[in-house]
């Protein structure tokens, strides 16, 4: 099972709990829940799909209340079907119906975002192509979608603009072109420090190669034909990612050029929050 440490999770976990229950709490569940209720709830899928968000939604419930008691029946990563209990939380009902909405939230959305990745990744069966997310995740909960991606089997792109070189085309244009770039790039760049480079033309692909320097090259909104002959270019000097225009129906026809990745921001921005519930 991936996961990350519940420290990491925990602020925007908090963020959300404290954006649900505002300044005085969960008045309705205060006014109708005779205090002591106890219960035994469960969060069930009412669809198939890969689950994903389950370690988030545990932490809501114990944020709210650490003696409540939570059992996880199908972790994230793995497949569910309609009528599945993916989880049981015992305890102060009051507790329970406080958290219930941002655990659900969390664990809708990155659930969604694991079932896109899957139906990506099957895609690329047969071939050694892997699909990868980006940057385009929703402000504030990059971590966890894209710790999503990696429930559906996907791959993680850089996490932000701190830890990879990434020269698109605004930065070429800015330097002064792809040599300037590239220059600049190697120049200053730590032996730790990965530099990747954006073409969006196999005359602009050749230029990178006789410069040198890069370690992956994004092909851009290529043609089919056009990201095979990029691939015969490059011949192994570089890993190969196609980015742009990557639907779902498109990346088997992308992984039989032989790319080594396939980028698409649909697997974090398009996805659809998967229906679950929780139920008494």
């Amino acid at each position: 099972m991936t996961q990350i440490p519940d420290l990491l999770l925990e602020p925007m976990v908090r963020h959300a709990l404290h954006e649900d229950l505002g300044a005085y709490g969960d008045v309705t569940t205060r006014a109708v829940i005779p205090e002591g209720t106890r219960y035994a709830a469960r969060i069930n899928a009412r669809e198939p799909g890969v689950v994903s968000g389950m370690q988030i939604a545990a932490i809501a419930f114990r944020l709210v209340d650490p003696a409540l008691r939570v059992t996880t029946h199908v972790a994230d990563g793995q497949p569910c079907a309609p009528g599945d209990t993916l989880m049981e939380i015992e305890g102060s009902a009051a507790s329970i119906l406080s958290a219930e909405r941002v655990a659900l939230n969390f664990a809708g959305r990155l659930t969604g975002i694991a079932t896109l990745t899957a139906a990506f990744v099957k895609e690329t069966q047969g071939t050694a192509t892997r699909v990868t997310c980006t940057r385009k995740t929703t402000p504030g909960l990059r971590a966890a979608e894209k710790l999503a991606v990696q429930h559906g089997g996907g791959f993680n792109h850089r996490y932000g603009l701190s830890d990879a070189i990434l020269i698109k085309d605004n930065h070429i244009a800015a330097a002064g072109g792809i040599r300037a770039a590239l220059g600049a790039a190697t120049a200053s760049a730590s032996h730790m420090l990965k530099i990747e480079i954006e073409v969006d033309t196999l005359d602009q692909l050749s230029e990178v190669l006789e410069v040198g320097g890069a370690d992956v090259v994004l092909l851009d909104n290529m043609s089919t034909p056009d990201l095979a002959r990029a691939v015969e270019m490059v011949s192994g000097r570089l890993v190969t990612e196609a980015s742009g225009n990557m639907r779902r129906e498109r990346i088997a026809e992308v992984c039989a050029t032989g790319v080594d990745y396939v980028s698409s921001g649909a697997l974090t921005h398009s996805a659809r929050t998967l229906d679950l519930g929780l139920d008494f």
